[in-house]
């Protein structure tokens, strides 16, 4: 049958609705998690293992469960802890089951882009949880849309489980196998049925995807720190092109796509994304983290008096640095963790009292000390100059500033809000020119060398497009995230 065909039968027979019921940092990208366990309440254990992922984002959260016979699922706005009640949780029957908690990269933040997203097709229906960006979502979904398929949200996932639903094809490795010929970008997927459970990573394996054991079931999560949350044993990451599948036969590897030349998992994962906790392609990234402060400190030493971090990411780079430079290390900046989010309030001036919320210095212990501080990376340069001058007013004599990661001169299409280009520090301004904006006394960013030793992974490994502008999958046009909203 015809995709057109396909797509006019789905509209023909689809139900209603499936829902019973910015700042100076890389923001962050999805988290999802899927379970299949027979002798387990899944949608408790997705609930507990999107609490580890609530660090990849803070917009919306939703759970999708099946029992064997249908999909159900819940959606809400906001956190994990504030979109369900323990009531909810248990609305949630069956065996299998999977969740998201959701930052937007294409599409806004409002209720209908909330996932899983839920597709049908003659035979088929499915839930998907989507880590990624797909860059040729605009031109599929005109496709899918002139073939007669209808939408209901204004992100990229819907259109991969509609490709996937709508697929020409009955197994499911042939509809893996033609879902990867159409999309092209990142895809770390979670993927049921309502009696089975699947897991998807792109070909190129930008985003993480891993798989973990239960006692008596499977578990599928963005990273490994979810699984330890609900007591499942890391077995293995999903290779780049792979996807496997979870029934009552157990777990198998379904298609595996022949290997790219290279590839392209995104680096900031390991200064940024990943909780410290986690382990990627079989390095914690804390001690990652850590080795990226040695080599700033080989790279950019300077006399001072006490090596601080700005708080949470970049701590552990904090400590490697004053390991190496021998320069003691402290704190000179607490964060209140209830202030909220400053990317995510309405205007500049709201953003810069973010700040302030957010971080308060230590006069005490940083007074009339010359300070090396430690972040992760400067993207915009709007929270950074606000930082340095806390510090100064809480009594440094010096604020020499270092960053774990290279300059940041490109956006990124591959499921990161990072800013358009016009809006990168580093694409408008020289290393001198960026250290005057910020109020530094110096500034040192880590080389791309660097960052790699740091790793321990050969340049070929990662995508590192929006340091160096070389994108490993070809992107002609600056996809603006709403260009599949509807005026």
């Amino acid at each position: 049958m015809s995709l057109t065909a396909l797509c006019q039968r789905s509209s023909q027979q689809t139900p209603e609705s499936a829902n019973d019921a910015e700042g100076d940092y890389a923001h962050e990208a999805c988290g999802v998690v899927g379970v299949y366990s027979r002798n387990d309440d899944v949608a408790r254990v997705v609930f507990f293992g999107l609490h580890a992922l609530q660090h990849r984002g803070q917009e919306s959260v939703g759970i999708a469960s099946g029992d064997g016979t249908r999909i159900h699922v819940r959606t809400s706005m906001g956190l994990v802890g504030q979109a369900f009640h323990e009531d909810e949780v248990a609305d949630l029957p069956g065996y299998v089951a999977i969740g998201h908690t959701r930052y937007s990269t294409t599409g806004s933040s409002q209720i209908c882009n909330a996932q899983p997203s839920i597709s049908r097709g003659p035979g088929v229906e499915l839930a998907l949880a989507h880590n990624g960006n797909v860059i040729n979502a605009l031109e599929l979904r005109d496709e899918l849309a002139e073939a007669g398929c209808r939408f209901t949200s204004t992100s990229d996932s819907e259109i991969i489980s509609q490709i996937l639903a709508m697929a020409p094809e009955v197994t499911w490795d042939k509809r893996v196998a033609y879902a990867m010929r159409r999309l092209r970008g990142a895809y770390s997927l979670a993927v049921m049925t309502k009696d089975s459970l699947l897991g998807i990573r792109d070909p190129m394996g930008v985003r993480p995807l891993c798989i973990g054991r239960l006692e008596d079931g499977w578990v599928i999560a963005s990273e490994t720190c979810a699984l330890d949350h609900v007591g499942a044993e890391f077995v293995r990451e999903i290779e780049p092109g792979e996807a496997v599948q979870i029934d009552e036969s157990g777990l198998r590897t379904i298609y595996r796509r022949t290997p790219e030349a290279i590839s392209a998992m995104c680096v900031f994962e390991h200064i940024y994304f990943a909780r410290p906790d986690s382990y990627l392609s079989g390095k914690l990234v804390y001690s990652s983290r850590q080795a990226m402060g040695v080599e700033l400190a080989k790279e950019h030493p300077v006399d001072a008096d006490l090596v601080i971090g700005v708080p949470d990411s970049a701590t552990a780079a904090a400590v490697g640095y004053a390991r190496e430079s021998g320069i003691p290390y402290g704190e000179g900046l607490v964060k209140n963790r209830y202030a909220g989010r400053t990317f995510i309030l309405p205007d500049q001036r709201q953003r810069d009292l973010g700040v302030r919320r957010k971080l308060n210095p230590l006069p005490d212990l940083i007074e009339g000390k010359r300070l090396v501080v430690v972040d992760d990376s400067i993207v915009r340069g709007t929270t950074t100059p606000h930082v340095v001058n806390l510090l100064h007013r809480g009594g440094a004599s010096e604020v020499h500033l270092r960053i774990c990661a290279p300059p940041i001169m490109w956006p990124c299409h591959y499921g990161v809000d990072m800013a358009t280009r016009r809006e990168l520090i580093a694409s408008n301004m020289d290393v001198p020119e960026i250290r005057d904006f910020v109020g530094a006394d110096s500034l040192g960013f880590l080389s791309h060398e660097g960052l790699l030793r740091a790793i321990g992974k050969k340049r070929n490994k990662f995508c590192m497009a929006c340091f160096t502008g070389e994108y490993p999958i070809p992107v002609q046009l600056e996809m603006d995230k709403l260009a599949l909203e509807v005026g």
